[in-house]
């Protein structure tokens, strides 16, 4: 799955592009929507020059299927002076308590003029921005309270921009996912495939399996490895991306007919065993260069058994 040679869709991008200029002097704060796996690669880099100078929150959202000591880094290494950072999971709800708070203290001085105004009761309004399939729909359905947009674990299901009111006291705008035209860094095409930023469709799955099984040998071989059953196999570290793959099938039967492994079929049950945490809860996004902090926290992230079923 070379990464470097896949073409997104500008016109698509544009359009979004386009929205989240045309309404930004109708928000008063941007809530960008993070992939807590995937940190650095979920970033978009063309909204931190959309939004300007208005303030921001990040949301780690599937903070239950990261590192925890990975995301405990990123949030200390995000938050600063300008943007605060948090951790949630937006399908069960974990850390969304937090969120109305954060966004009236870093409005505060917006909050005091209306009080001193007698207006109270008047809403903020947040734009929710991010690439596909972060969560911001999930996000926005748990804040009002009801499923007012679709939402889905694939990309590409908002397709306009949605106002959705809440009993919060803050008004929410639904846009678009947004991926920029083309990914400089191999590695971050690779990670926003691999947690489903990008159709599987157009995608090379059985190079996929590949990048996934080298990235969780080089950060999480315990996890791999205790997933997998590979300790019983003597060397299997040596093997190459290619080989483990088909070892991986070969262990789970993934067969076909003369005993050959199905690799697509095993490159599939690798990803989507890694998307639903059922590896562990992993980061596979490495913190900044300047930072000494490293992901690897085997001990904090288990096997993740507890979190089959959890898409």
């Amino acid at each position: 799955m070379p990464s470097e040679n896949i073409q997104w869709f500008p016109g698509h991008m544009a359009k979004t592009r386009r929205l989240i200029s045309e309404n930004l002097k109708h928000v008063h704060i941007f809530i960008e929507v993070l992939d807590a796996r995937v940190p650095v690669s979920s970033r978009n880099p063309e909204l931190r020059r959309l939004t300007g100078d208005k303030p921001t929150i990040l949301l780690l959202n599937k903070a239950s299927l990261a590192d925890p000591a990975a995301s405990q880094a990123f949030v200390r290494q995000y938050t600063d002076r300008h943007t605060v950072c948090l951790l949630c999971d937006c399908v069960t709800g974990e850390g969304l308590n937090r969120l109305p708070g954060a966004i009236r203290t870093v409005l505060s001085d917006r909050v005091e003029r209306y009080e001193a105004k007698g207006q109270a009761g008047r809403h903020l309004r947040a734009m929710v921005v991010g690439v596909p399939n972060t969560g911001k729909s999930t996000l926005i359905n748990r804040m009002s309270g009801v499923s007012r947009l679709k939402a889905e674990n694939r990309p590409g299901v908002t397709r306009d921009k949605q106002w959705v009111s809440t009993k919060l006291g803050i008004d929410l705008l639904d846009m678009p996912g947004v991926l920029w035209p083309r990914f400089d860094d191999r590695i971050t095409g690779e990670n926003l495939a691999l947690t489903g930023a990008i159709k599987d469709d157009i995608l090379d799955m059985e190079s996929l399996g590949r990048v996934l099984v080298h990235r969780l040998r080089d950060m999480y071989p315990a996890a791999l490895a205790q997933r997998y059953r590979l300790t019983e196999v003597a060397g299997w570290q040596a093997l190459g991306d290619a080989d483990l793959v088909e070892l991986i099938g070969r262990k789970r039967g993934c067969l076909l007919s003369g005993g050959t492994v199905d690799t697509e079929r095993t490159s599939n049950l690798l990803v989507d065993e890694f998307r639903a945490g059922r590896i562990g809860r992993l980061t596979i996004d490495r913190l900044p260069a300047a930072s000494t902090v490293e992901p690897e926290e085997e001990k904090a992230s288990g096997t993740g058994e507890e979190r089959d079923g959890h898409a």
